[in-house]
């Protein structure tokens, strides 16, 4: 069986497939740092799309996708004026759809709740971390084809929330507390850590769709 994960420098679930004896590859425009470059494809994935695959499993960036990030989209920010920014989601919309429009039998497309629900369809299902043995809240749409929902493995506590009153709208606001140990570190570190896909989750993949051939 021949996996392609997509969008992935840490090789959390390439290295679970791996375990199990698949022969699973990461791609990324970045080095891994999983430890195992000769799994790794350090470049744009679009030329892979077009090899042959058993199962594709895609994390693609969703910096301009969130919800949260609507209001920046559409007023403009620091970085990017409104233009940029409805070019830039654009852009991302049409990346997400690379990997949903891929020649494959089984794909899995993974991002935060976002605007893909309407751009694209409702996801297959939303997951959580507590659900696979961590105790986190990170609501993740799953996108799925071909493949079974994922099963909850280990559920366990929610863990630990912040609460604040935002000062520009009022309304109170509540984040995971390992969220806000990550927006701590550097921009570059923070995003390694935020999009690294939990263990529990990479392991259930792995053994709930390691294999499948839909019977």
């Amino acid at each position: 069986m021949r996996v392609l994960v997509a969008c992935e420098e840490s090789q959390t679930v390439t290295k679970e497939f791996r375990n199990l004896g698949y022969e699973a590859y990461s791609c990324d425009i970045i080095p891994c740092s999983g430890g195992h470059p000769e799994w790794h494809y350090q470049q744009d994935v679009t030329e892979l799309l077009q090899l042959e695959w058993d199962l594709i499993i895609a994390h693609p960036p969703c910096t301009y996708l969130t919800i949260s990030n609507n209001r920046a989209m559409v007023n403009g920010c620091k970085t990017y004026t409104a233009e940029e920014g409805k070019i830039l989601r654009q852009d991302a919309i049409d990346f997400f759809m690379q990997f949903a429009n891929a020649k494959c039998e089984r794909i899995a497309i993974e991002n935060p709740i976002g605007i893909m629900s309407t751009q694209y369809k409702k996801p297959s299902q939303i997951i959580h971390p507590w659900q696979f043995g961590h105790e986190a809240s990170k609501a993740t749409c799953l996108w799925l084809k071909g493949l079974p929902l994922l099963k909850p493995t280990n559920i366990v506590s929610k863990g630990e929330f912040f609460e604040w009153v935002d000062a520009k709208t009022g309304k109170v606001k509540r984040q995971a507390a390992w969220d806000m140990e990550a927006l701590k570190l550097p921009r570059a570190e923070r995003s390694k850590v935020r999009s690294k896909t939990f263990q529990g989750i990479a392991e259930a993949m792995a053994l709930q769709w390691g294999g499948f051939n839909g019977h």
